[in-house]
């Protein structure tokens, strides 16, 4: 059978612009995937996703009119039961036989074969293959249901009372298997070879498909319209670069994937126009310009790309249009007076912050609740100027900590503002601005924008002591509050995303290199809640909860699970250090002692976590008998010294690369000691010896994880 490509489209009214791109991949994948599994396409036919505001399309290729038939082996019931005395069917037999079609003609042909338990009649059949038409819409079928749709609609067909569910109303249907139009039917359609194009720019109406291969191109040509997403945003960003260049030699469009992929989603035919406002609106905070032009309006901001104004935001913006007319003032006219009075509220709304200091505003956050166990942002506030001042102090004295103290006090107190009220995203940025103007240290108005650093992944961490002191500190009290009331994430449920801060503590401590001890950390910030009714205190969960993040950070960076897990087991206090010791495990792995003494030391701590009560890290040098422990002993002797010494300087690798000397005088004590002695002391200086050996090759790591 000649295999052909297809080309389903199905023609709606505008989708979600932020769903579209999901929409079109999920459709595309889907129909494809129902193909294949029913044998109508290979799994090597290639697979185009097309999506556009008015529509839905996927092309397959090499797809079959009728799959091959399948051979299907049907198990029937035991011998036994099926078949009489003399070999003749039974009715129980006939019955089954029945039901799928056969009658008595094939019961010589039917397969016996044990199933471990009794000899069982098998029937061999063919199935016969789906044809296109079946198949094609067992999977259109398949991808409707499958697309990420929170909320459908219900709307009426043209039959004034039938009624579909659909996230849009549908217009038309495409169906071609090649030149040959495959008969479907869905949410009241019947399918076709002629669609629509552009709303307004369509050369032709209906444009008509003459095949599956064309329908790009034709869309394209006689419609106007750029069916692929892929396709139109790489025009989207030649004509934003193109437009940019043509507005001035230095500026270039914002940066920004996600409004690029929801502009493409809202045009069909783009075309990027240049738009300006007046250069007196530049007077507010570029991050309010920016945020109302791209969230409110969809436009790019142009950016001075020059040296010495990188990044500082011009009077231009760059508008997609939907529509290309011969003469486009009337287009940029009107985004130009659609987008002032939006730059007039920004600049309205910094006005009347700028009337109010930051400090005023904080007794206002009394009034605002934060949680119904933890009180109000007023009491939190409280709570995170003590521990920001409590870590100010540890990393630069009494003069950082009275800076992180106050920073602490006035980073909430933006959020009362009206510019922060109107957009959420700016708060910590307009906190920075408002304390330049109360006239504020540099390094507090940073520190104010910089605690919610870092936000996600990747993100810059705060520019300076102050701002890692208040970020520490608010991301500490939300963690230790929350997990003290019971909020603790589960699954795939973390509501006050506690991942998010644990992550952003764990990448402050270790790339900043901190020398903050976890565990005083959530001890010192638990000791702020103690006022606070039905709090209790949940570090050691909270200490698991981070060290978990921590160990899923590093295996991402690209250390095995074995690494990460000899590091993190040990739980070091001071997260700065991890680095360092991975690269000593690292190192220490390659040495060729490395696997035996891994080895011997699981062994060691297997034999202390049995011994009876705890083991004291003690040796008796007179009840040294064997050879073997007093040559054990006086090794250890040696060594430890040097490793003690060289971990306290912090050189890991040392410490570690120095046990490799242990190797023989340990493999020789385990052949010939025999531990467990019959005499309690020999027994007891036995073990004090290897919990010494214990603690002396676990300091930078837990080796024996590295044992195979």
């Amino acid at each position: 059978m000649t295999a052909k490509n297809l080309l389903v489209e199905l023609f709606v009214e505008e989708l979600p612009p932020k769903a579209l791109k999901k929409l079109g991949e999920v459709f595309a994948q889907t129909l494809a995937q129902s193909l294949k599994t029913q044998g109508l396409a290979s799994d090597a036919a290639a697979i185009t996703p097309y999506a556009s505001p008015r529509r839905l399309a996927a092309h397959v290729t090499g797809v079959l009119a009728v799959a091959a038939d399948k051979p299907v082996a049907q198990k029937l019931m035991p011998v036994a039961v099926g078949l009489d005395a003399s070999g003749n069917a039974t009715p129980a037999l006939l019955k089954k036989l029945s039901a799928l079609g056969a009658d008595a003609s094939v019961v010589p042909s039917l397969r016996r074969e044990n199933d471990g338990k009794a000899d069982v009649l098998f029937y061999d059949s063919l199935a016969k293959g789906a044809t296109l038409a079946e198949g094609l819409q067992k999977a259109l079928e398949a991808a409707l249901a499958a697309l990420p749709i929170p909320k459908v609609m219900t709307y009426q067909l043209q039959d004034g009372w039938s009624s579909v569910n659909f996230v849009r109303p549908a217009h038309g249907l495409v169906a071609l298997h090649g030149a040959d139009v495959v008969p479907l039917a869905i949410l009241g359609l019947t399918s076709g070879n002629t669609t629509q194009g552009h709303r307004f720019e369509a050369a032709k109406s209906p444009v008509v498909i003459a095949d599956a291969d064309s329908y790009a191109e034709t869309l394209k040509r006689d419609g106007a319209v750029i069916a692929s997403f892929a396709e139109r945003r790489a025009e989207i960003e030649r004509q934003l670069a193109a437009a940019a260049a043509k507005a001035g030699s230095n500026l270039k469009p914002i940066d920004d994937e996600a409004l690029l992929d929801e502009v493409t989603a809202l045009v069909e035919r783009p075309n990027v126009l240049i738009g300006t406002f007046e250069a007196e609106f530049l007077a507010v905070p570029q991050e309010c310009l920016i945020l109302t032009m791209k969230a409110n309006q969809k436009y790019f901001p142009l950016l001075d790309a020059s040296v010495g104004n990188a990044g500082k935001l011009t009077n231009q913006f760059l508008v997609v249009s939907n529509i290309a007319p011969a003469d486009p003032s009337a287009v940029i006219g009107g985004n130009e007076r659609v987008v002032r009075p939006r730059l007039a509220d920004a600049k309205f709304f910094f006005d009347q912050d700028r009337k109010k200091t930051l400090e005023s505003r904080v007794l206002g956050l009394a009034k605002v609740v934060y949680h119904n166990k933890l009180g109000t942002q007023g009491e939190r506030v409280q709570r995170v100027c003590a521990i920001a001042k409590a870590i100010g102090a540890q990393l630069g004295g009494e003069a950082q900590a009275l800076q992180a103290e106050q920073a602490a006090l006035l980073a909430k107190a933006d959020l009362l503002t009206d510019m922060v009220g109107e957009f959420p995203e700016l708060q910590g940025i307009m906190g920075r601005y408002y304390a330049l103007h109360d006239g504020l240290s540099a390094d507090i108005a940073d520190a104010i924008e910089d605690h919610y650093k870092p936000r996600f992944a990747g993100d810059t961490l705060p520019r300076n002591p102050v701002g890692t002191a208040v970020a520490l500190a608010d991301k500490l009290e939300t963690l230790v509050g929350l997990f003290g009331i019971g909020q603790i994430p589960t699954g795939d449920k973390d509501p006050f995303a506690l991942r998010r801060h644990a992550l952003g503590v764990i990448r402050m401590l270790a790339e900043g290199d901190l020398d903050l001890p976890l565990d005083a950390l959530l001890a010192n910030a638990a000791a702020t809640f103690a006022a606070v009714e039905g709090f209790k205190a949940n570090n050691g969960a909270l200490a698991d909860f981070i060290y978990e993040r921590l160990a899923g950070s590093l295996r991402e960076q690209g250390y095995t699970a074995q690494e990460v897990d000899a590091v993190v087991s040990q739980r070091p206090q001071r997260l700065g250090d991890i680095p360092k010791r991975l690269a000593a495990v690292r190192a220490f792995a390659t040495l060729a002692e490395a696997e035996a003494l891994a080895a011997a030391n699981k062994r060691v701590g297997n034999i202390l976590k049995k011994a009876e009560g705890t083991v004291a890290a003690a040796i008796d040098k007179g009840l040294l008998q064997e050879a073997a422990e007093v040559a054990l002993a006086a090794a250890l002797a040696e060594v430890k010294p040097a490793a003690d010494a060289a971990f306290a300087k912090g050189d890991y690798a040392a410490s570690l690369q120095s046990l490799a000397a242990l190797k023989a005088p340990v493999d020789t004590f385990f052949n010939d000691v025999m531990v467990n002695a019959e005499d309690p002391a020999l027994r007891a200086n036995r073990l004090g010896l290897l919990a010494t050996l214990h603690l002396a090759m676990n300091q930078v790591a837990d080796i024996s994880k590295l044992s195979a």
